[in-house]
């Protein structure tokens, strides 16, 4: 018996790093589901086709950090024009909220958005209201009871507790705030994410305090307290973290990604586990424009095209216990599918110090599907 697909990605080049598959495929959906890869695939009469020769398809790729809580955390962006059009179909929020604000990101952002959205909730019980005022300048906000609770009521949407630990945010608060974060996540067997840059507490002292399946988020910024020392080496406690299972993550960013310490690290066979884009409003326009003009940026770094998909797609699908659900293709998977050109030619791309190289390749967003329903960029994304 023939199969029924209301949709078909066709001719397309798959890359899915979870099936071992870099070739032309067919990709057979019913409803939101994959249903089938192939080398060919017929369409079911009446079926839509998308067709995608001579373009790249890959599992919808997912950014571990980003701000999308629009008008209220003064980081926030509208995601749907920014993520799921341009080829991110889900995406984790790095503390945009915490327990005082959440239900509200959950019921105007979260449960309204095209865009799959998983949130870690902030230490602090206000979030990321005021780019003015840190938000753990004042430990009354660092509430562990309130956010155990708010963990444990929303336990499908939060997947864990983020701490942004630079100075400025915290105050003189920085280790007791990373206690109760702490405290949270052996309450509820969360992950903690840890934001490092010129923190009062150094890295050594951080890292000490992390477990394996922890993130550390912007693992490429140039601050005192990033991964390479005075000498430009990578210091001995990154390494050992790292080997212990803590996770590193690009969290590129307006602040927090150096080409010079991806460079570095990279020569001293150091890589971030994870691609991410860090996208709010103030790098929109540049220099992080979207997901994939920092993956575009790690091509330009040396990685092969097969390293940067695995690093948007299979490893934060594993690392927050999604894999197999998102993050591959494989039949029964959810229908999320990329579809970008690759182009060629000289492309000139900045980091956050605005700094500048000339890369000669960048994946160009086509066409999107999340769950089975088709997705195309906006002219303008702004």
């Amino acid at each position: 018996m023939a199969e029924n697909f209301n949709l078909v990605v066709k001719g397309g080049r798959l890359i899915d790093p979870h099936q071992g598959i870099d070739g032309i495929r067919d990709i057979g959906i019913r409803g939101e589901r994959v249903v089938a890869v192939a080398e060919e695939i017929d369409p079911s009469p009446g079926g839509e086709v998308v067709d995608a020769r001579g373009k790249l398809v890959m599992p919808g790729l997912i950014d571990l950090h980003v701000h999308v809580w629009l008008g209220v955390a003064h980081l926030g962006i509208e995601p749907d024009p920014h993520c799921v059009r341009r080829g991110a179909t889900t995406v984790f929020d790095a503390g945009s909220a915490g327990a005082d604000t959440f239900p509200g990101f959950k019921k105007y952002v979260i449960d309204v958005s095209a865009t799959r959205i998983r949130a870690f909730l902030h230490i602090s019980s206000q979030g990321q209201l005021s780019a003015d005022i840190g938000e753990l300048t004042d430990l009354r906000y660092a509430d562990v009871k309130k956010a155990v609770k708010m963990c444990e009521e929303h336990c499908e949407d939060i997947v864990g507790v983020k701490i942004r630990m630079s100075r400025g945010l915290v105050g003189d608060s920085g280790r007791e705030g990373l206690k109760r974060a702490l405290a949270v996540c052996e309450a509820t067997g969360l992950p903690l994410m840890v934001h490092p840059n010129e923190s009062p507490l150094s890295l050594e002292e951080m890292l000490g305090e992390m477990r394996p399946g922890d993130i550390l988020t912007h693992c490429f910024h140039d601050s005192n307290t990033g991964l390479l020392d005075g000498e430009g080496r990578v210091r001995p406690t990154a390494r050992r973290a790292l080997k212990q299972g803590v996770l590193f993550d690009v969290g590129h960013g307006a602040g927090s990604f150096s080409f010079a310490v991806a460079e570095a690290a990279l020569k001293q066979e150091v890589m971030a586990g994870t691609i991410s884009s860090d996208l709010h409003r103030y790098n929109l326009h540049g220099p992080v424009f979207d997901l994939a003009t920092t993956v575009s940026k790690f091509l330009l770094l040396g990685l092969s095209l097969e390293e940067v998909v695995e690093k948007v797609t299979v490893a934060p699908a594993r690392a927050m216990g999604m894999l197999g659900e998102i993050g591959t293709l494989q039949p029964g998977s959810w229908a999320d599918v990329a579809i970008f050109s690759l182009e060629a030619g000289a492309f000139e791309f900045a980091d956050a110090r605005g700094e500048t190289r000339t890369g000669e390749r960048r994946l160009v967003p086509e066409v999107t599907l999340r769950a089975g329903k088709i997705y195309r960029p906006e002219r303008e994304v702004g």
